[in-house]
């Protein structure tokens, strides 16, 4: 793309005395021409480039620009680097640290060492995930609305949208986008989303707010639940709400009491634990479960 290559060859200009157009061609996969009309870019955004004929010459900053030959400290190419590995690991390619590599040409000794984090966004969905994602990104980039079937707890349904953002958080995808149905901007889960496919339609960006991703805004809360769990939940619960959500009691039990969101994700949670947990408030839901229990226990009892 020619903004990853304006960027790579100012890096380049940055990090090394002088470099000819043939080799900076050569880096990027272009014909000189291209690279010829890029300096022109850059000169037009005022960098102060200069080129220099002859057979020690070629293309430079002047020398008063070069506050620094390094762009970034180590640390700071490093993290840059883990993030690109990242997105590598979403699309299973290599194509973002490749261009990490061109970015950094000329300052190698940037790139010494392995990173002491790394990060996989990639999940068990990877194959439909991966398509999904470059249909949204694709919408995105050609401003064109983007219609799908949405599956919701409160059923199916065909959904149009105007994507603005791809969003990763709490360990999924979303689309942040305007919902022409809700005709107000909506957030969807992309596993959620089926029968992708852009529209032909293209529609001029709107003023798009920032999606507020609080947990406080996105999980409201509103039940408050009173929970005793054997003492080898200890695990489950730390991993999952952190080491200050329950009391231990004097029968070693964990005592849990917290603000919950979604009564179905509730019984479905507790329901995990299996004999483990015994939910003492609220009243209203502890029935519930009785009969959810006690109705699963009449289709065991038939089979």
């Amino acid at each position: 793309m020619k903004i990853e290559r304006l960027i790579g060859i100012l890096s380049i200009l940055l990090q090394r005395e002088m470099i000819t157009a043939p080799e900076l061609a050569e880096q990027f996969e272009v014909s000189r021409r291209t690279i010829n009309r890029d300096i022109e870019h850059l000169c037009r955004a005022g960098i102060p480039i200069m080129t220099k004929q002859g057979v020690h010459g070629g293309i430079a900053l002047m020398e008063n620009y070069k506050i620094s030959h390094t762009l970034l400290t180590t640390r700071e190419m490093q993290d840059i680097l883990i993030g690109l590995q990242s997105l590598d690991s979403i699309h299973g390619t290599n194509r973002y640290v490749q261009l990490m590599e061109k970015l950094s040409v000329g300052a190698s000794n940037l790139m010494t060492g392995n990173p002491s984090v790394l990060i996989d966004l990639s999940s068990w969905y990877k194959d439909t995930l991966i398509p999904k994602i470059e249909q949204i990104r694709s919408a995105i980039d050609t401003h064109r609305e983007l219609i799908f079937l949405y599956y919701a707890p409160k059923g199916e349904s065909i959904r149009q949208i105007e994507p603005y953002y791809l969003i990763f958080r709490w360990a999924n995808w979303y689309v942040w986008g305007w919902c022409t149905t809700r005709n107000d901007f909506r957030l969807f889960k992309v596993n959620r989303m089926e029968q992708l496919r852009l529209s032909d339609k293209t529609v001029s960006p709107r003023l798009v707010p920032l999606p507020d991703l609080r947990n406080e805004h996105i999980f409201t809360g509103g039940i408050c639940v009173k929970i005793r769990f054997d003492a080898d939940c200890k695990w489950r619960l730390i991993e999952e709400f952190g080491p200050n959500c329950f009391t231990q009691q004097a029968d070693g039990t964990l005592l849990f009491q917290a603000d919950y969101t979604n009564k179905e994700n509730l019984i479905m949670w507790l329901l995990s634990f299996g004999e483990k947990a015994k939910l003492l408030e609220p009243s209203n839901i502890r029935q519930e479960i009785q009969t959810t229990l006690f109705n699963a226990l009449k289709r065991y009892e038939k089979e």
